[in-house]
């Protein structure tokens, strides 16, 4: 699918401004994985109580991130090994706007995920300046511990609830790049709820009637175990086979 589903033309639309009033830069998340054809029921059940966020007249918009690890993959490994207080370090182009943050996710033992960022005058890929103090300040890592992981592209669709509380994001056309490798996943999205407490979600009750379960598997690690050789593998092999499902069912 390399546009965005029709319906998504009959939802009242939500301008950035407004949307940036629900930044919920720390929230809850829950995410859901399903395949592309369940796209335009889902968005159907959810028309009535979630703006569509349009900018420039688009309703999706392309995403260019790229992951910092160590080189063992340590902030991996502690994903897949389920450990909290964890740190994602990303930089992220957004495609249409040309506008560029470097970026930290920690997720905290209460099961809360903080973001920090800053803005960058062009895209810069280099821990160096305001971005290895942000680095230094908000995590335990060193610039000099930390390589490009991994490429991910996509393009995003996002909903917030009429009341103003909760966002959507729904991520699909993923393609993964790392080492010369590249692995392309048109079949799949991924959702992710992100609210600022634990409050009945209209989107969490559709995934329940459609009988998707949520999952905790990143873009990051699904990535990394989709690619990269002699990394941990054992916790995220039935969400990565379930993923491998979804080519080749539609429902």
């Amino acid at each position: 699918m390399k546009e965005s589903p029709e319906i998504l033309k009959c939802f009242d639309p939500i301008s950035l401004a407004d949307m940036n009033k629900v930044k919920l830069l720390d929230r809850l998340d829950k995410k859901y994985m399903f395949h592309v054809s369940k796209f335009p029921d889902i968005l159907a059940h959810a028309m009535s109580d979630y703006y569509a966020l349009v900018i420039d007249g688009k309703n999706y918009a392309a995403y260019e991130t790229t992951y910092f690890d160590t080189p063992d993959y340590q902030m991996y490994t502690m994903h897949h090994n389920g450990k909290l207080n964890r740190y994602k370090v990303r930089f992220r182009t957004y495609v249409d706007s040309n506008l560029n943050f470097f970026e930290i996710k920690f997720k905290t033992n209460k099961g809360r995920t903080i973001k920090s960022r800053i803005m960058l005058p062009e895209k810069d890929l280099s821990l160096t300046g305001d971005v290895k103090k942000l680095l230094e300040k908000k995590t335990a890592y060193k610039a000099e511990d930390l390589v490009p992981a991994m490429q991910v592209n996509y393009n995003r669709i996002t909903l917030v609830n009429k009341k103003m509380t909760e966002r959507i994001t729904l991520d699909f056309n993923l393609d993964y790049m790392s080492h010369g490798k590249k692995v392309e996943i048109p079949e799949l999205v991924i959702a992710e709820i992100k609210q600022d407490r634990s409050d009945k979600s209209p989107f969490v009750t559709i995934m329940q009637e459609k009988r998707i379960l949520p999952v905790s598997l990143s873009k990051y690690c699904l990535g990394i175990a989709s690619i990269v050789e002699n990394v941990k593998l054992n916790n995220f092999k039935p969400k990565v086979r379930y993923v491998n499902q979804l080519f080749c069912k539609s429902a």
